[in-house]
């Protein structure tokens, strides 16, 4: 129990860290209305998952390392949730409904693209 706890810390950790520098990059050089280091690290990490299903099916301990751990820490689900939350607050609706919407459906795809090319690479 103590292995697994520790993949999940490490892959939580290492994820987490990556989430971060990622918005740190992404805000030098973006400053437009939609939270895009959220949006680009969700659907990376959609992405991710996919392609991880197929690749880690097999392997609980490599599933607990990238799947819960790294892509547990490198995504974020409450901060989307604020965001969108602030957004409709501030009145833009239009956005946040775009927001809301266009983060679900993309994650989706990208999920759905993630598990295709899980399916090309393991025969």
């Amino acid at each position: 129990m103590l292995k697994q706890f520790l993949l999940v810390a490490l892959g939580g950790a290492l994820g987490s860290a990556l989430r971060y520098l990622t918005a740190i990059l992404l805000a030098r050089h973006y400053t437009g209305s939609i939270p895009l280091a959220t949006l680009v690290v969700n659907v990376l990490g959609c992405f991710l998952i996919g392609l991880l299903i197929g690749l880690c099916s097999d392997t609980a301990y490599l599933r607990l390392l990238f799947i819960t751990g790294f892509c547990g820490g490198f995504t974020t689900f409450s901060t989307f949730t604020a965001e969108s939350y602030a957004m409709l607050r501030e009145g833009t609706y239009g956005l946040a409904v775009l927001y809301i919407v266009g983060s679900v459906l993309i994650g989706l795809l990208a999920l759905w693209a993630g598990v295709c090319l899980s399916r090309t690479i393991t025969p």
